[in-house]
């Protein structure tokens, strides 16, 4: 029997993992609690730099400043804040930010943290990584560092020569490369969990997007950059670091910049005739002659293998994507209009750093409260491409669409929605979607269309695996990605960036719905072919990939709340 292409494996995982209303996508179906993961990862034997924030003599603390011209809504604009210096203390800043804690909840005699960057069932698969030319503070060594949250400290795995440092290029930038730990998610979730791991690192490229924005500085993805080369380059494929631990999985590299100019990272136009940059190969090289340090601490003595992760992580390995000029100025005009047409001009005065510490996955939403048509197309605006962050980090043209279920918002009919992200996609989503949709527009060029008037709660509740939250919010919604013809452009690993798209457009929606004093929660279980059968969607050329609600949340009195770290308690 002839093996499957890359292409038709990731259609076998994605259509066998769905969920359906007679069966559920293949897991243990109960949680092993003694096998359950340890949630942060460290590197015995390996030099720690703290990064919590030390008064100087003067009693400053150094780079607090870094955030002294962000406000929220300033994070999505162009150049809009002036760049700080790139320093120890202000990537510790931009760490705390974006992966950091964000508070301990405490129940009786249990206590759980919670991070900035939101995960799926509070599980983490996400590990970050920076490599950084020679700071003071950091031992004046370039280096590769492992980012531990429990302690906003960082490991450091490897120090190598400065002058290779210099060969590459880089400057006074820095690199932060991401992976995932698919146990932590498929120990609860099973085989859907590789469709987790990605949501997880979506929002993570989103909050870690918004932090370097808070300094002035821009985020871009190293889309050239090979995965496997990406985990050489922070020695996750090191054998021996990794003797009875858990391995990571690569997933991307991004570049951290003062430079706001162009979202082409010029270096990876500078290439080999084989394509790879050779900005790249400098640190490939120079690591592979540096000095590694420490081991990685083992998660659970006992695990489950899921064979399918494992099949469609191989299918979807990224082997890089060359961006020429012309195409990121292509990417970037396709967003820029709608962008233009739903700008948020309004400043708020909103402090960026309080408002991700306070974001929260709600659990549960009222039922009853309702939100107004300025805010609500507020947030939808929030979404929309533009030029500044999170975007500066998305290569490729917007794939997500949304079909929203709205259910209490003043003003505005309750029924069926659809907010195209794209004004290319309005005439292939009006081809898919059912023939009897009204396709309304609601407000001037503003991309969003009313398919159906009607209360949609106890379809959108039954779509969403029967949860309530997607009734009782002001809406919910569907992540509705171009599927077939994204595989065929970008081919099968762009399988992944559609998850991290939709991660990017939740993180957003959880922010929106803080500034707004209300909450949001992702939903990744929903019953995937009826959602399309709802819209009127068939075959693979449009695929539900996460939901979302958002309303007013319900708090559970039981639990307290303390700060992310002790030096914050006061």
């Amino acid at each position: 029997m002839k093996d499957p292409t890359e292409f038709e494996r990731v259609l076998q995982y994605h259509d066998g993992t769905k969920h359906h209303f007679n069966r559920f996508a293949p897991s243990l179906g109960y949680l092993d609690w003694a096998s359950q993961p340890r949630p942060f990862r460290s590197f015995d034997g390996a030099p720690v730099f703290n990064l919590y924030p030390r008064p100087d003599a003067s009693g400053s603390v150094p780079g607090a400043d870094a955030f002294a011209h962000a406000t929220y809504d300033r994070l999505f604009g162009d150049a809009l804040i002036p760049a700080a210096p790139i320093t120890a203390a202000a990537i510790g800043h931009f760490l705390r930010y974006s992966l950091g804690l964000s508070a301990w909840k405490v129940f009786k005699g249990s206590r759980w943290p919670l991070r900035v960057n939101p995960s799926s069932g509070n599980l983490h698969p996400t590990e970050a990584y920076i490599v950084t030319g020679p700071l003071s503070d950091f031992g004046e060594i370039p280096g590769v560092w492992h980012y531990a949250a429990n302690r906003h400290a960082i490991e450091r795995r490897c120090g190598f020569d400065r002058g290779a440092w210099d060969r590459a290029g880089i400057g006074g930038a820095f690199v932060v490369a991401l992976t995932s730990i698919h146990w932590r998610e498929s120990w609860k979730y099973g085989e859907r969990a590789f469709r987790y791991c990605q949501h997880d690192l979506g929002h993570a490229i989103a909050a870690l997007g918004l932090s370097a924005s808070m300094c002035g500085w821009r985020m871009t993805m190293l889309a050239a950059w090979p995965q496997r080369a990406v985990g050489t380059l922070i020695g996750i494929d090191r054998d021996e670091d990794y003797f009875e631990a858990e391995r990571e999985e690569p997933a991307c590299a991004l570049l951290v910049s003062q430079d706001k100019g162009s979202r082409v990272f010029s270096p990876d136009s500078a290439a080999q005739e084989d394509g790879r940059p050779l900005v790249l190969d400098a640190l490939l090289d120079a690591v592979q002659k540096g000095r590694w340090f420490g081991r990685a601490s083992q998660l659970s003595e006992e695990h489950v293998v899921w064979a399918f992760i494992d099949e469609v992580a191989r299918a979807t390995a990224d082997p890089g994507h060359t961006i020429t000029a012309g195409y990121a100025k292509h990417a970037e005009k396709t967003g820029s209009a709608l962008a233009a047409a739903s700008a948020v001009d309004v400043d708020r005065g909103l402090d960026p750093r309080g408002l991700v510490l306070q974001r929260r996955s709600a659990v549960a939403l009222d039922g009853v409260s309702f939100t107004t048509r300025d805010t609500f197309m507020r947030m939808l605006s929030r979404v929309i491409p533009g030029t500044g962050a999170p975007w500066d980090a998305q290569w490729w043209p917007p794939c997500i669409h949304l079909a929203l279920f709205v259910h209490r918002v003043e003003h505005l009919t309750a029924g069926l929605y659809v907010l195209a992200r794209t004004s290319s996609a309005v005439p292939r989503l009006k081809a898919a979607f059912r023939r009897e949709f009204a396709w309304t527009q609601i407000a001037g060029d503003f991309p969003l269309w009313l398919l159906q008037e009607g209360d949609y709660r106890a379809r959108s509740q039954r779509v969403s695996c029967d949860q309530e939250i997607a009734a009782d919010g002001f809406f919910s919604l569907a992540m509705i990605a171009e599927f077939d013809a994204s595989l065929d452009a970008h081919g099968a690993s762009f399988y992944r960036h559609l998850f991290w798209e939709s991660g990017i457009v939740g993180q957003l929606l959880y922010l929106e719905a803080e500034a707004a004093g209300a909450r949001a929660t992702g939903i990744g279980c929903f019953y995937d072919d009826p959602v399309h059968d709802l819209l009127g969607l068939q075959g693979h050329a449009f695929q539900s990939l996460y939901h979302f609600t958002v309303g007013m949340p319900v708090e559970d009195a039981r639990l307290t709340t303390e700060a992310g770290y002790p030096w914050e308690k006061a």
